[in-house]
């Protein structure tokens, strides 16, 4: 199979980032990702797990991928698969508007970015919170990490997230 990649882009701020897909390590993720794109919605910065911005969309896999080529210690450049029902992202203590988490489909997918060093996927309230590595960004981190820089101090309302396949 040839390489595949994805275009990360910060739409308001009009910064992008390309990632390879990692088809060899997450073969089911990353074809119900490519399936699905593109993919978007509003971004949110990580509250728990320090360098991370995601946005939340309805579940779109006609089966949930394995836990495949799981971490909870994040790398720069590493693109996050999550899954959560909608009631673990209901409670007023993870501040979701209640749209973005109860979307009536019972499962939300997260897809993260992960920008800079010292991650850990560990929630106050819930645990250890395992990712599915699917890509790594091989061009444009050092653009897009100034931008989610730019968004945990300025804020990030009325930016999104979207993820597309590559030109």
């Amino acid at each position: 199979m040839a390489d595949r990649y994805v275009d990360v882009m910060l739409d308001k701020r009009g910064v992008r980032c390309t990632a390879k897909l990692l088809d060899d390590r997450a073969p089911v993720t990353c074809a119900a990702v490519w399936e699905a794109l593109p993919l978007g919605g509003d971004v949110y910065h990580a509250k728990y797990a320090r360098n991370e911005i995601y946005a939340l969309v309805p579940a779109f896999a006609a089966e949930e991928p394995p836990l495949e080529n799981p971490t909870v210690t994040p790398i720069p450049g590493d693109l996050c698969y999550f899954s959560f029902s909608d009631t673990q992202l209901g409670t007023s203590s993870h501040g979701y508007a209640p749209r973005a988490a109860h979307r009536g489909h019972g499962a939300v997918v997260d897809l993260a970015l992960f920008y800079e060093r010292n991650n850990l996927l560990l929630n106050g309230d819930t645990g250890w919170v395992p990712g599915i590595v699917w890509g790594t960004v091989v061009e444009g981190l050092d653009r897009m990490a100034e931008a989610c820089q730019d968004l945990w101090r300025a804020g990030a309302l009325g930016e999104t997230l979207s993820f597309r396949r590559a030109d």
